[in-house]
């Protein structure tokens, strides 16, 4: 397929792999104390694990994975209270598919449709408001998770329900945003991280200026990348070079895709909307300052949460579930004593084994049979 075959080309990949372990020499890291470098996305965790990327590394680099899948982190607490407002009468619940088998301390909304309630996969926001257009006499309810990358989608379909005066539909707000996460990360005193790829998508929407502060406050370098083995294995080596030169710089490696500035447009949307405000908790990580994603009062209306009022839930997580430490980096998923026991793609412990785009998910399919220690 062009455009995505030209990224996947072997040989290409096996000269990129050469240069990479010729550079990579010149490093003062070792196999011991190997360069770590944090991919930020689910996405490239995914793509990483798919085509082996991470056994081609020379040994003295390492890929951590980190929070940048938005079902993985998404507290019971918050599962529960969708749970309560899909079983009211008169209400269609929708949600996209990773949410279903997300757990939450009274099941999942997958649990809850089997109960009775009318829960329903929707492939887009619209596809919640042409729903709720259809159903005058129901309360379609949508709920919305996701990095910007999914916020602007939202934000067009709530200036849609505003317009066309839409009253029977609400919005049960889910969204995070990904530079208070960052910043978060870095600021633990033991976060073990060297580098960043960060995520495409994001990009694509808020552009490579943003992550300006690591580069300038905390001395780390992030190259922004493409989610194919090239594109990938081209940020690393971008990554390699900043470090022998002692540079900590933000580079695009995306540039066919993300513009420095992002998308101005989806960015006004997101403005006119969402107002970024307060903590947010995110599961196995606790509240992380200023991450949280509000309605501005000009679609209050919309907001699920201030009309149905479910009941707040705090959910601890299980103490020997180790979600937050895969999620920070500070261990494989294999090294969780719940993966692949308690924890499995059928039975779903924890989020990040739920989604396509968790870590665990993607360490169960592609590396369930290598036990290393």
């Amino acid at each position: 397929m062009r455009y995505v075959d030209e990224y996947r080309a072997p040989e290409q990949v096996l000269q990129l792999i050469d240069r990479l372990k010729t550079r990579a020499s010149l490093l003062d890291y070792t196999k011991e104390k190997p360069l770590r470098i944090m991919e930020v996305c689910g996405g490239h965790t995914h793509a990483i694990f798919k085509f082996g990327l991470d056994q081609l590394l020379p040994e003295n680099i390492e890929f951590i994975h980190g929070p940048g899948c938005p079902v993985c982190v998404l507290p019971m607490g918050r599962i529960d209270s969708c749970i309560d407002i899909a079983s009211r009468p008169g209400v269609i619940f929708c949600t996209f598919g990773d949410a279903m088998r997300v757990p939450g301390k009274n099941g999942s909304l997958l649990q809850a449709k089997a109960r009775g309630a009318d829960v329903r996969i929707v492939y887009s926001p619209m596809d919640a408001l042409t729903l709720a257009m259809a159903n005058p006499e129901h309360k379609v309810v949508f709920f919305g998770l996701g990095f910007e990358t999914t916020m602007p989608a939202t934000a067009i379909t709530l200036q849609q329900a505003k317009a066309r005066n839409v009253t029977n539909f609400y919005f049960f707000c889910q969204h995070i945003t990904l530079i208070p996460t960052l910043r978060s990360l870095l600021e633990a005193p033991d976060n073990g991280i060297d580098a960043f790829l960060a995520p495409g998508h994001v990009s694509m929407v808020i552009g490579t200026e943003a992550y300006g502060f690591i580069a300038e406050q905390y001395n780390r370098p992030l190259v922004v990348a493409g989610f194919e083995p090239l594109d990938l294995l081209q940020g690393v080596t971008m990554l390699v070079e900043q470090k022998i030169a002692a540079l900590s710089a933000v580079e695009n490696q995306y540039r066919r895709v993300v513009p420095d500035a992002g998308n101005r447009r989806a960015q006004q949307a997101i403005a006119d909307v969402f107002s970024v405000e307060g903590d947010s908790e995110w599961r196995g990580l606790g509240l992380i300052a200023e991450s949280g994603v509000h309605l501005t009062p000009t679609y209050r209306a919309f907001d699920a949460e201030a009309h149905f009022r479910p009941q707040p839930q705090q959910v601890c997580d299980d103490p020997r579930a180790r979600c937050g430490d895969v999620l920070t980096g500070k261990c494989k998923p294999h090294h969780c004593p719940l993966f692949g026991n308690a924890c499995n793609p059928q039975t779903a412990f924890g989020a990040l084994m739920v989604s396509s785009e968790g870590a665990c998910a993607a360490w169960y399919h592609y590396r369930n049979q290598e036990c290393e220690a």
